[in-house]
């Protein structure tokens, strides 16, 4: 296990702390943190610095390589709509396009229970 040596004087620790923030800055959350709004893109929940944690980076393309600089493969999405969007994409690829599990049924009924309601309600007025 590797230890890394602490700084020995305040000045030596500030441009730790410095160096530190700028490293973690170049990560794409950090980026993405500062591009959009601290809100989920799917439930619209706000989040704040208390709960900031739980606000994630997702990757739209999901290539977590994928990073441009304009922050355009990137969606903020809180811990439970990720969470979620990582099962449809799973179910995507494991059963097909249909993320619901349920084949589509192209001969649905178009049956209109009130179509000729206001001939009815016309009819009992008179």
């Amino acid at each position: 296990m590797t230890i890394k040596n602490k700084p020995n004087t305040g000045n030596e620790l500030i441009a730790q702390a410095r160096r530190d923030k700028e490293e973690r800055e170049k990560g794409y959350r950090e980026r993405a943190l500062k591009l959009y709004p601290w809100v989920c893109g799917r439930c619209a929940r706000e989040f704040d610095l208390k709960n900031m944690r739980e606000l994630t980076v997702h990757h739209k393309d999901h290539n977590h390589d994928n990073n441009p600089v304009d922050g355009s493969n990137w969606e903020l999405l809180c811990l439970y709509c990720h969470d979620n969007e990582h099962s449809r994409y799973e179910e995507q690829a494991r059963y097909g396009s249909n993320s619901t599990g349920v084949k589509e049924n192209h001969n649905a009924s178009t049956h209109n229970p009130f179509a000729n309601l206001k001939s009815l309600l016309t009819t009992k007025n008179n």
